[in-house]
């Protein structure tokens, strides 16, 4: 089959980013920026909806027309307001900021009944590869964590045309199902429980019934030392109220361990990703000094980066909610990375 990718628009953009550097204040590698616990009486206003692709995708807008693209990418069980405090840093430092929800949350929407709720690594970066196309974005610089980055690090190993700098949270995510069929140690295995659990209907079923607890369960196990309250947590749960929220979230997982087929489009993608390519691309790793989820240690990844690249983690408790637990640092990482 053919790349699905368009590739119609491939000129560079000319614009320089905006903002100081970590170096230039003095900081260099490590950054102590905490958001605060409870709820801003914010959230993002006017979602905007567009045909992108097999999908209507939901989307949160701010900053200049014609500033440099940010695209900034949430995870799982998260959503955009993950960005709630990245997007005005970024936008008054006179970047378009572009923040989707990805499909199975939030207002985005299949367009059509026979598309299969797909939750395979290479889908996503589809999607935003497409969402770019329909609001005539060339290239941006993508700024994500979990499934976010994992797209955004496709995005930028096959694709780097359009990415013009890359901030990854816990870094290289691009794996295979191949590769997924190694056991991990013990250890390592149990904190991937909710991927076995996912695996069964019983857990399908658990998920489908239970999501908020569920994935509230989550946010404190991924990120312990954040003390989130329960506004915080509803403001982005209505998100999870998605009709397809489920069948993509079990669908992912399942993929993962081989359990279910992806689709045959997107079959030359998968099999260029299960090379373990490397990003050339502007990179800015981060890492939490909290992160509970699973995720590698930066020495694992590091040369997979072959172009400009740092390495920054965030002290002060930060957990793997990166963005939404130290959105400064995270919105000075995303000025900084085609600066290296």
């Amino acid at each position: 089959m053919n790349d699905p990718v368009n590739h119609r628009r491939r000129r560079i953009l000319g614009t320089t980013l905006a903002g100081l550097s970590l170096a230039e204040l003095g900081l260099s590698g490590l950054a102590h920026a905490q958001s605060t616990s409870s709820a801003s009486s914010t959230t993002f206003k006017n979602i905007k909806q567009i045909d992108a692709g097999v999908l209507n995708v939901g989307y949160a807008e701010a900053g200049p027309a014609n500033g440099p693209v940010a695209m900034l990418l949430h995870g799982w069980p998260y959503d955009i307001h993950s960005y709630i405090d990245v997007a005005p840093i970024l936008a008054d430092a006179g970047y378009r900021v572009i923040v989707p929800y990805l499909r199975g949350y939030g207002s985005t929407r299949f367009l059509s009944t026979d598309t299969p709720r797909n939750g395979q690594q290479s889908v996503t970066a589809v999607d935003i590869l497409a969402l770019m196309d329909a609001l005539k974005i060339d290239q941006a610089v993508f700024g994500a964590y979990d499934w976010g980055a994992r797209t955004a690090d496709v995005i930028a190993a096959l694709y780097p045309e359009r990415a013009k700098g890359l901030v990854s949270v816990s870094g290289y995510l691009i794996g295979s199902q191949a590769a997924n069929k190694k056991p991990l140690p013990p250890s390592a295995e149990l904190q991937w429980w909710y991927q076995y659990y996912f695996a069964t209907e019983r857990g399908a079923q658990g998920y489908a019934e239970n999501r908020d607890a569920f994935n509230k369960l989550i946010w404190k196990l991924a990120s312990p030392k954040w003390q989130f309250d329960d506004a915080t947590y509803a403001r982005s749960a209505e998100s999870f109220r998605n009709p397809d929220h489920v069948a993509v979230v079990i669908h992912n997982y399942r993929w993962r361990l081989g359990l279910v087929q992806g689709e045959s489009r997107l079959d030359a993608i998968e099999a260029r990703l299960a090379t373990g390519p490397s990003i050339s691309v502007p990179t800015i790793t981060m890492e939490g000094d909290a992160n509970g989820a699973p995720h590698p240690e930066p020495a694992a990844y590091a040369k997979k980066f072959t172009g400009k690249y740092a390495h920054r983690t965030i002290d002060g408790g930060i957990g793997h909610n990166l963005p939404q637990e130290a959105p400064k640092a995270f919105a000075q990482a995303v000025m900084d990375v085609t600066k290296l």
